[in-house]
């Protein structure tokens, strides 16, 4: 497991979720300007996307855990 995946699993579930919430506007400003103008941080692009995977994969891993418990 990934240091970035770890630091993920401790944060709170509300967090994450305001987390990604952020990165999505910041992938959705970063490709408008894309489209606009050239884009300086082009790496930017990748380490959002990733970082929006491994958030989404933790979130459903606790709703299949809590949907387990039940």
């Amino acid at each position: 497991m990934s240091k970035q995946t770890k630091e993920i699993r401790g944060v709170d579930t509300r967090e994450l979720r305001a987390q990604l919430s952020d990165l999505r506007k910041e992938q959705f400003q970063m490709r408008f300007r894309g489209a606009a103008e050239e884009v300086a941080k082009t790496a930017r692009f990748r380490q959002i996307r990733r970082k929006v995977a491994r958030i989404l994969t933790v979130l459903s891993e606790r709703e299949r855990a809590a949907g387990g418990k039940q």
